[in-house]
């Protein structure tokens, strides 16, 4: 598989990032190191983003466990024992899955640390596999230290709330977010990249529009490369003490002004709110010294 597909390119390019994107790119590979093995054994929360081949529609959706139910198996392939929820919208894709293209991502918000891998994924008898086409870690950039986490073993998931536009309760918990998760796809597989920022830096502007700044990153661009090859997309929001999540399936398209900022506006086509939906605790966070001032 190439480093960058043409979205991503014309991105780069548009940016003047392509050489600088060159270089970053060799943290691209397909092994898992044993560093990163070890690094994926101590996580208790994987973000997994696919599109469902039934509906076309892209989600974003968390897997948690105790250490050790993401591990690598193989020099290409981690295995996840366990599954996501009953009632999340990527579960009937995933039930069945050979070979569906999907991203994850492992954020560590004690060592502000992320590792990615893109790949196919196959359901097995104790969860799912993935054979990794794609292996690699970002900067801790944007990420919020959280410095512990809890297990909270009596919490019980509520039944989803679904509805085709936000609610007055659902944007404010996006307005008061410092982290989302992103999956994007292409015509060669998937991807979940994390996006972080102080509260505010992300708006509703509507009950079926949000929008944020896409802050200087890797000079990849491998989300807004994907968007703009295929611009559905799915949104992951946490809260990290009580364990809602609340997950956005719909379009992104980015706006780049004249100054060089670049605005990514999505378009709701779907929400699922699920309270209680992990059974994660996490201590208050401490933002990240990178993150701009949300404009007003």
């Amino acid at each position: 598989m190439e480093t960058y597909h043409a979205g991503s390119r014309v991105v780069q390019d548009r940016v003047g990032v392509r050489e600088v994107a060159d270089h970053v790119g060799r943290i691209i590979g397909q092994g898992i190191k044993p560093v990163a093995a070890a690094f994926l054994e101590l996580q208790p929360l994987l973000i997994l983003g696919a599109a469902d081949p039934a509906t076309d529609r892209v989600w974003a959706s968390p897997l948690t466990g105790a250490p050790g139910f993401v591990r690598a198996t193989g020099p290409h392939q981690i295995s996840i024992t366990g599954g996501t929820r009953p009632t999340d919208p990527l579960t009937p894709a995933l039930a069945e899955a050979r070979d569906l293209p999907v991203g994850t991502i492992a954020l560590d918000p004690r060592t502000r640390r992320r590792m990615r891998v893109d790949g196919r994924l196959r359901s097995t008898a104790r969860g799912f596999a993935i054979e990794a086409d794609r292996v690699f870690s970002n900067c801790p950039k944007y990420i919020q230290r959280r410095e512990s986490y809890e297990t909270v073993a009596d919490r019980e998931p509520a039944q989803p709330r679904r509805g085709a536009e936000l609610t007055t309760a659902q944007a404010e918990f996006i307005a008061a977010a410092d982290t989302f998760f992103l999956a994007t796809v292409h015509e060669h597989g998937a991807d979940a990249s994390h996006r972080g920022g102080n509260p505010g830096f992300v708006q509703a502007i509507s009950p079926h529009e949000l929008t944020w700044p896409d802050y200087a990153g890797n000079a990849m661009f491998l989300s807004l490369g994907n968007l703009l090859a295929d611009p559905r997309a799915g949104l992951l929001f946490l809260d990290w003490t009580t364990g809602t999540a609340l997950q956005l399936t719909g379009e992104a398209r980015t706006e780049f002004g004249e100054d060089g900022e670049r605005r990514v506006r999505f378009t709701l086509a779907e929400a699922v709110e699920t309270q209680a939906a992990l059974p994660l605790r996490w201590s208050p966070p401490e933002y990240s010294p990178a993150n701009p001032t949300p404009a007003r």
